[in-house]
């Protein structure tokens, strides 16, 4: 049996030879005998039909694959988004742009997130033979994390706007510390980062199983109440949805001081970074979809990590342009 994988190459290659193939030979004929040519192309209803059935043939191979494929095809995606993010920490933090140092903590805290995942991640693959999304109390211990980073970033940008827009107004008003320091946030993440490890190790040393619920089930509807309609073991607890939703808000509270911080410090170019960070909201809202549907459309999997992927270039490019609209040029352009 052909492997999903080498399937799903195949077919873009059929299609894409299917597709375009014929046009490309016939013309080549046509060059070489104008006068022959023509009985022996192949009717564009043919390509047309032909093309069809193989984009037919990819979209079933798709809505199809499996758990391992679909994990094995957004891994590439994950690994290759870490490098624009380097680059967008990179481009924020340039001196030119005197981007607020809290702001800067909190976006770099989301390689906190991405690094302590794997170790979950594979210790729910090797004590429950399950994927992370699967494991309800691992689950929520490390999406926790994305959440104190949301949260850093909200907060620090907060401080920041607050001062700048009570000194347009003539107001006085202390400058924050996290402005120019990035002491405070570094603290908050390491307080809120050990309370997020409690919420794993805890049960953790108490034997927790494949399904423990996050937070030993806190905020959860009682059984009573959802006998009627049970829902299968790996769907979300209300507590992990909390943190998952809380993640959303969060990132669009900090998409909208980007475009406020566009006026304090009189540079549109910052506006330019919420739409960069569209792609990255997309790909929170299409791994909810995915524990919405209680983990059972695989596709979504690879869909998420290439919203991942497009979502940290975009942000690279729109840091990028801050940093060139303020003065900045390449060292190695020199």
């Amino acid at each position: 049996m052909i492997p999903r994988r080498q399937l799903l190459i195949g077919l873009c290659v059929a299609v894409t030879v299917d597709a375009f193939a014929p046009p490309i030979i016939a013309a080549t004929r046509y060059a070489q005998h104008p006068t022959t040519t023509s009985h022996n192309m192949m009717p564009m209803s043919d390509v047309l039909q032909n093309t069809i059935m193989n984009l037919d043939q990819l979209n079933n191979s798709i809505l199809t694959m499996d758990q391992a494929a679909a994990e094995t095809l957004a891994g590439p995606f994950f690994g290759l988004s870490l490098f624009p993010y380097l680059a967008f920490l990179y481009f924020l933090n340039l001196p030119q742009n005197e981007t607020p140092k809290g702001v800067t903590v909190g976006f770099a805290t989301c390689l906190l997130f991405v690094f302590l995942t794997i170790p979950a991640a594979i210790g729910a693959k090797v004590w429950y033979g399950v994927s992370l999304a699967d494991s309800d109390w691992l689950h929520g211990s490390a999406e926790s994390l994305l959440t104190v980073t949301n949260l850093v970033t909200v907060i620090a940008f907060r401080q920041a706007l607050s001062y700048k827009e009570q000194e347009m107004d003539g107001k006085g008003a202390t400058m924050p510390e996290s402005m120019v320091s990035y002491r405070p946030m570094v603290n908050l993440v390491g307080g809120l980062t050990a309370l997020a490890g409690l919420t794993a190790f805890v049960p953790g040393l108490m034997g927790a199983e494949v399904h423990t619920p996050y937070l030993n089930g806190f905020m959860d509807i009682p059984f009573q109440l959802s006998a009627r309609h049970p829902e299968p073991e790996n769907a979300l607890t209300v507590a992990c949805w909390i943190i998952h939703i809380s993640s959303l808000v969060e990132w669009l509270v900090a998409m909208g001081f980007c475009w406020r911080w566009a006026d304090v410090s009189n540079n549109p170019k910052w506006r330019g970074l919420t739409w960069g960070l569209l792609p990255l909201h997309s790909s929170g809202i299409t791994a909810c979809t995915y524990h919405l549907f209680y983990n059972s459309i695989p596709v979504l999997v690879p869909m998420q990590a290439m919203l991942t992927c497009l979502g940290n270039t975009t942000a690279m490019f729109a840091a990028y342009r801050i940093a060139v609209s303020n003065g900045w040029g390449a060292p190695w352009g020199d």
